[in-house]
């Protein structure tokens, strides 16, 4: 094998690589990377405190914005492009709405389902029981979610489904798919195997209505209904179906 040889088709190759597809890829991993590392409970409870409902707070506020004002960075100094290119748009509000309906019509027994037991009612709201006797507090703590899931929706269904779009056409569904399947990793069994379909069909929902402001709401909605359902079982000891 010869060293220079190798390198220079190495060097060839990589001349013929599409500049917007590359950078997406590589500035998905670094965004991915910021955000595991330095917008995480544990980087708050490593470096700045112990607080679990502070350290849930920390995390919403500052990996949403990571997830968001990255994305919005490299489309605007780096691809040169327009957020409504990569669904920051309202697009086809007619399906958009529907489709959130519809979706959430399907959630919602779903949720009650499976949030019919004392384990799951204790697990949420993730930031810890005195969210369950402050309304204030809560509703605070809800809309800190709401921040974090604009930079969640947006970094997969905005700027990685539609950055791709162009090169890789409905196959972006399911290459965003996968990331976004991998960071629900230490979720419960069930929530972590549903990633793999709630990836498919909010791409497919992103795709079509031309936005990723319809997956936002619709996965803020579902959050909602997930601390909101356990704090109603929680507080009143209901853990059956019926």
């Amino acid at each position: 094998m010869n060293l220079l040889s190798e390198l220079k088709s190495l060097k060839d190759e990589t001349k013929k690589l599409d500049f917007k597809v590359t950078f997406v890829f590589i500035s998905v991993a670094v965004i991915t990377f910021i955000s595991i590392v330095f917008a995480s409970p544990n980087f708050y409870y490593d470096h700045i405190g112990k607080d679990r409902l502070m350290s849930r707070i920390y995390w919403f506020l500052a990996d949403g914005g990571v997830m968001f004002l990255l994305p919005v960075i490299s489309i605007k100094f780096f691809l040169k492009g327009k957020l409504s290119d990569y669904g920051f748009k309202l697009g086809d509000i007619k399906f958009g709405v529907i489709t959130v309906l519809i979706f959430f019509a399907v959630m919602l027994p779903i949720l009650w389902i499976a949030s019919a037991s004392e384990s799951f009612a204790s697990a949420y709201p993730q930031g810890g029981s005195s969210l369950k006797e402050n309304m204030s507090l809560f509703l605070f703590y809800e809309f800190c979610i709401l921040i974090y899931m604009l930079g969640w929706e947006f970094l997969w269904r905005g700027y990685m489904l539609f950055g791709l779009k162009e090169k890789f056409g409905y196959y972006s569904i399911f290459i965003q798919m996968i990331p976004f399947f991998i960071l629900h990793k230490g979720k419960p069994e069930i929530e972590l195997f549903a990633a793999i379909f709630a990836g498919i069909i909010l791409g497919i929902q992103a795709l079509r209505s031309g936005s990723f402001i319809y997956s936002w709401i619709l996965h803020f909605m579902v959050m909602f209904s997930i601390d909101t359902i356990s704090i109603y079982r929680y507080a009143n000891k209901f853990y059956d179906i019926f």
